[in-house]
């Protein structure tokens, strides 16, 4: 799995204080020898608060500059590593939902994300993302290399990978836009009768080249809301959602672009198709998500 970024040193906080709390710090002279009993010594949490937050991956070990979680709790440190926490209650505490693998192909995977759970995970855990979720969907845990990403807020079809060259395969197609991806997506007003029943939006994002397709599949004059398909041709940041806000047309539930577009259905915008060379027979894969899991 790739290195994790390194995170700026903080000096601790009393848990008494803050239910938030970072610490960095390299292992010398004096200091405790395992884990649990590192951060214990120089953190103030309890080990039990602190096993639970290596068990979600909050914990960062940093040794010949590369850094990974470290979860086991009796993880033998070593003189000159630097060990990081990033200790949050509130995101501890959440419970994640739960997704769902539609095929298994043994290098690769394809999974259904619910909206709320992350692709990924960061310095203050994984317990709340995709990638843990799917590393220990098997025994022994695989390996997970993440493709791609799907807005947290979003739903729908991933594809991860579990082995290097895999990885290697997938990436390049996405890259280079190779993978078909369409999404149902809901926005707020008639941009049929302003924009037509199809269309192109073509404006730069970042600076970058963007192109998002969209077909209108029906308008609901009682809920002033148009349904879509939407096809990307290319990957960048929140492209669907800062395009369509940009026309005048915000997707319905989206907690960052457009206005009067409120609702509590969540983020109305679903991944409902992949389609891409498999990487290890070459053939074409597509893979279309149930209608119940589409939702609207």
């Amino acid at each position: 799995m790739s290195n994790l970024a390194t995170t700026t040193e903080q000096q601790p906080v009393s848990p008494t204080q803050a239910q938030r709390l970072e610490m960095k710090r390299s292992v010398g002279m004096g200091d405790a020898t395992q884990l649990i009993d590192f951060l214990h010594q120089h953190s103030g949490l309890s080990k039990q608060q602190l096993k639970d937050a290596a068990n979600k991956g909050a914990v960062l070990l940093r040794r010949a500059g590369t850094a990974r979680r470290v979860r086991r709790a009796k993880t033998e440190l070593r003189s000159g590593d630097s060990v990081e926490l990033h200790y949050d209650s509130a995101l501890l505490a959440l419970q994640p939902p739960a997704a769902r693998c539609i095929a298994d192909h043994n290098s690769y995977s394809l999974w259904y994300k619910p909206a709320g759970l992350l692709a990924q995970g960061n310095e203050f855990g994984d317990h709340c993302a995709l990638t843990r979720q799917a590393e220990t969907a098997w025994t022994p845990p695989r390996q997970v290399w993440l493709i791609h990403r799907l807005d947290r807020e979003a739903a729908g079809l991933m594809v991860l990978a579990h082995s290097k060259q895999a990885a290697a395969k997938l990436s390049q197609q996405f890259q280079h836009n190779k993978v078909q991806k369409q999404y149902r997506v809901q926005v707020r007003g008639d941009i049929g009768a302003t924009l037509g029943q199809q269309g192109c939006f073509e404006q730069a994002l970042d600076g970058k080249p963007a192109r998002t397709d969209f077909q209108v599949l029906s308008w609901d004059a009682q809920t002033q809301r148009s349904t879509l398909q939407v096809t990307l041709h290319t990957g960048r940041l929140h492209q669907i959602r800062r395009h369509l806000a940009d026309a005048g047309f915000p997707v319905i539930g989206d907690p960052r672009y457009g206005v009067n577009n409120k609702s509590a259905e969540g983020l109305r915008l679903v991944a409902v198709n992949l389609a891409f060379q498999c990487p290890q027979r070459r053939t074409r894969i597509e893979v279309k998500l149930a209608p119940e899991d589409i939702g609207f």
